[in-house]
């Protein structure tokens, strides 16, 4: 029987291992399209004795198949966002304390208690959909932060520059959360100078701008907002925890996540510390869907830990993951 608890109690690399194996097999056994790919690259669990030898299953399949446990029943789905006549990755949740445990755990282990914080999010792009767990997981630190000023922001950028300067010359510990192109907007429009603001972007341009790299558009940021220092989240639909850069970025993931990088040209070998290559998740907070996730992510791991994202696949770079689709 697989126990959350255990998970969340990973102090150790072999507890990692050990919990991430018993996973594995559960869900060999209870995830049928799991199954079906494990068995399509000829994979006996009984072989399976190592993470290493544990195959990733690639992250479109959340969009063309139910990637859940047999006889689970869903409390809710996530969905990502996605352009008209596009698929869009869905994700059951057959428990939602265990989301809600790995979140919050994550948040605090890096921050501290979000009560401490007033939350303001930026997040236009998510807010106009319903499902995100993005959303989900940000509407539950604005409720646990207990301040009334905590709160998300749509197409108030005046509102919100007024709030962020008043509550920052105050003294008041601030996290400002928001979608990369819309905190863009936001410092090109309003630039000022926050103190004690922590200014945390979650990537992604939503076909909204032109995509830039991490240093560029942190650089545009810190000048637009004032701050030292950008800080990241690392998360998506597919995932249940998330890792967190404080501006270096190097993301830092929590005990009961890691990083494997994959040979692009063959998704099925490995590569070792400081080589770029596909980037492959282990989120053992994933229990009842898939812990083992083949990203269209680029990046590259170090030995402490720590991981880099460097962008994200073209369509000519993952051939190899394709082979594993069809």
């Amino acid at each position: 029987m697989i126990d959350s608890t255990s998970i969340f109690g990973i102090t150790a690399a072999g507890m990692f291992a050990e919990n991430a194996l018993d996973i594995f097999n559960f869900q060999f056994k209870t995830v049928q399209v799991y199954h079906d790919f494990c068995k399509g690259l000829s994979i006996n669990p009984k072989e399976v004795d190592a993470i290493e030898k544990i195959p990733f299953l690639p992250i479109s399949f959340f969009k063309s198949h139910k990637v859940f446990s047999k006889g689970k029943n869903a409390q809710l789905i996530f969905e990502s966002s996605g352009t008209t006549g596009k698929l869009t990755s869905k994700h059951p949740v057959a428990d939602e304390s265990i989301y809600k445990n790995s979140f919050r755990r994550g948040f605090e282990r890096v921050y501290g208690n979000i009560s401490d914080f007033v939350v303001l999010a930026l997040l236009p792009s998510y807010l106009e959909r319903n499902n995100s767990s993005l959303v989900y997981m940000v509407a539950d630190w604005i409720s646990e932060s207990h301040h009334p000023d905590s709160g998300f922001y749509l197409n108030e950028m005046e509102k919100l520059r007024d709030k962020l300067i008043a509550l920052d010359a105050a003294g008041q510990r601030v996290i400002l959360i928001g979608v990369s192109f819309a905190l863009l907007d936001l410092a090109e429009r309003y630039p000022m100078q926050l103190r004690n603001t922590l200014v945390m972007e979650t990537g992604g341009m939503k076909g909204r701008r032109k995509e830039l790299i991490r240093s560029e558009l942190h650089q545009i940021l810190k000048t637009g907002l004032g701050v030292p220092v950008i800080h990241s989240e690392y998360g998506m639909t597919e995932l249940f925890s998330q890792a967190y850069s404080k501006g270096d970025g190097l993301f830092e993931c929590p005990p009961w996540m890691k990083i494997l990088i994959c040979d692009p040209e063959d998704p099925l070998t490995l590569m070792g510390h400081q080589k770029n290559g596909g980037i492959n998740v282990i989120d053992l907070a994933n229990i009842y869907s898939c812990s083992f996730i083949a990203t269209q992510d680029l990046g590259k791991t170090y030995a402490d830990g720590c991981f880099e994202v460097l962008g994200r696949f073209d369509h000519a770079d993952i051939r190899g993951c394709n082979l594993l689709v069809q």
